[in-house]
């Protein structure tokens, strides 16, 4: 790759190979900038995951980042004390004997299609260590582990390995991350959302739609809020996709020049690499300029341009917005799409937890989760496409109230219980596996690991469990380490 070359007493400069530097030149003369780099990566040798022909099927992970506490959601316990069960209520929903919070009522009118695991468990309280633990599907934390940034001997993602093992079915990547990487509010990366010991070059697609703002939280601009209510301005926060435009000048005739002029330039690369890299880094670069002029993909990605009705139905916030850019992005042929659904740790609900959950993370939450499920049932997608949702952890049992930051209560970190929703993809509709004790602190029967949550999404995609990735080495990393969620199917 580089070297880093070095006299003493001066500066250290990066020494480029010759192949390297007319990799870049390539991208260059293309016209495109540092922000498609990117797409243009080579790939890792990967073997295939099957032999033959691989269904098309797709996953929407929705990823619940902070913690979703689930006796306020999907686990409610109405029968235990009051500093346990909170200030919600359950309602009855389309499945006899199956209730959930009230301020859910369309996820409710719609329990007969999906189901719930209520007993997932790992034993990480910390932000950082459940973002790589449900991210990657592996309970025990990778060597030499870092909670303040990510390493590259970090387990690869999940969306990692699904870019990997499945392959396009058009001009868009295989997996892709929206609206914007996980970010802590003191701006250092989150680990656990990359390729890890894959290489950086498996890291998934992503789509920054929404810029990182630590001062704000939510589905703005309607439902954007302040954990601690600081009466801090409104962000600066917009929804964009990003532009797949040309560069100025740079269509028609010049287009077709460049491009020419790469040709030119790959000869004498091949030259100096025929190897597998460099065929890797001509598909990429490929994928790149159809892109550039797909209509369809810009179709998928522009929700701006999507119809009023239709904005309103998902709701015209960022939630809205990125789960009905999934939804697109799935139809056009993406086999992962996995949406953050909220900011900088949105989820994570210290204190003022009753008031922002019922006015501002529930409404927009039920409203476009339900409006995804409605439009993947309505165009035949739903039998072929899983959508799960889970966070890093649930939520302590019982209510603390932290009065130095927070004017109500709230609940804590607590990873040995959590509830993960599922729907589609072969899910039956109106099931519930696992329990947990009488105050949703410890699963009581069929507890599940991370390894079963990965596992139910490998199967969806299609993948075998004998599918593996190669490292340079040669040497192969099965992604199984579980068996998917039982009885759901």
């Amino acid at each position: 790759m580089t070297r880093i070359a070095s006299r003493p007493g001066m500066l250290q400069h990066p020494l480029i190979t010759r192949r390297y530097a007319l990799q870049a030149g390539a991208i260059g003369l293309l016209g495109l900038g540092s922000s498609h780099l990117r797409a243009l990566r080579a790939a890792d040798v990967v073997d295939p995951a099957s032999q033959g022909e691989r269904p098309a099927r797709s996953v929407i992970f929705i990823f619940l980042s902070g913690g979703l506490g689930q006796l306020d959601s999907f686990d409610m316990k109405p029968e235990a004390p009051e500093e346990i069960r909170g200030e919600f209520q359950p309602i009855a929903t389309s499945v006899p004997g199956l209730s959930i919070c009230e301020h859910l009522p369309e996820l409710a009118k719609r329990a007969h299609l999906w189901s719930l695991v209520r007993s997932l468990t790992h034993p990480y309280n910390e932000h950082s260590q459940g973002h790589m633990v449900m991210l990657s599907g592996r309970t025990m934390l990778p060597p030499g582990f870092d909670a303040t940034r990510p390493k590259a001997t970090d387990w690869p993602s999940i969306a990692s390995v699904a870019g990997a093992l499945t392959g396009p079915r058009g001009n868009l990547p295989p997996a892709v991350v929206l609206p914007e990487r996980l970010i802590h509010n003191s701006g250092r990366v989150i680990p656990g959302q990359f390729g890890g010991q894959m290489g950086s070059r498996r890291d998934p697609w992503f789509i920054e739609s929404s810029p990182f703002d630590n001062t704000y939280y939510g589905a703005y601009p309607e439902y954007g809020f302040d954990h601690q209510e600081r009466g801090r301005p409104e962000p600066k926060k917009a929804f964009r996709a990003p532009s797949l435009d040309l560069p100025e000048g740079l269509d028609g005739g010049r287009l077709r020049n460049r491009l020419a002029l790469l040709g030119h330039v790959d000869g004498i690369r091949r030259e100096l690499d025929a190897g597998a890299e460099a065929s890797a880094f001509d598909d990429h670069r490929s994928s790149a300029v159809a892109m550039l002029t797909d209509p369809s993909v810009r179709q998928a990605i522009d929700v701006a341009d999507a119809p009023q009705a239709e904005r309103d139905r998902y709701g015209d916030n960022l939630f809205g917005w990125s789960l009905l850019m999934a939804k697109r992005l799935v139809a056009s042929g993406v086999d992962l799409v996995q949406v953050n659904l909220g900011n900088n740790e949105t989820w994570d609900t210290h204190g003022n937890a009753f008031p922002h959950l019922k006015d501002k993370l529930y409404p927009p939450t039920d409203r476009a989760v339900s409006a995804l499920l409605d439009d993947l049932q309505a165009e035949g997608l739903l039998d072929s496409t899983l959508v799960v949702m889970a966070g890093e952890f649930g939520r302590t049992p019982r209510i603390s109230h932290l009065e130095k930051h927070y004017e109500h209560p709230g609940r804590d970190h607590w990873g040995r219980a959590q509830s993960v929703w599922l729907a589609g993809g072969g899910i039956q509709g109106g099931r519930v596996l696992g329990a947990t004790d009488r105050v949703g602190g410890e699963p009581v029967s069929d507890p599940q690991r991370p390894e079963n949550f990965a596992a139910t999404i490998y199967r969806a995609l299609g993948l075998p469990s004998t599918a593996a990735w190669k490292d340079e080495q040669g040497r192969p990393h099965f992604i199984y380490h579980g068996d998917p969620f039982p009885g759901l199917t």
